[in-house]
């Protein structure tokens, strides 16, 4: 793949730059919705300030019930194995 980085003006890498024919690949590989460009939830939703921070908070939640004991976490195996 034919990636740039791109650097802010202290020389620290800020972005990547791909060609077009690259991302349309990786949209179509990953079943990205093809009509644009921004983060997507599970179920092809735009994500928004308000989703990801709602999404934040139940994982806060589940953490602090798996260190009381009540509930299972998902093995890495298992999440990354879901349909």
């Amino acid at each position: 793949m034919n990636v740039q980085y791109i650097s802010d003006h202290k020389g620290c890498t800020a972005g990547v730059f791909i060609p077009i024919e690259e991302w349309e690949r990786i949209k179509e590989e990953y079943n990205l919705p093809l009509d644009s460009d921004g983060d997507y939830d599970e179920d092809g939703m735009p994500l928004t300030k308000e989703a990801l921070l709602a999404d934040v908070k139940q994982a806060l939640k589940e953490v602090e019930l798996y260190k009381k004991g009540k509930i299972q976490m998902q093995t890495l195996d298992d999440f990354l194995n879901e349909s």
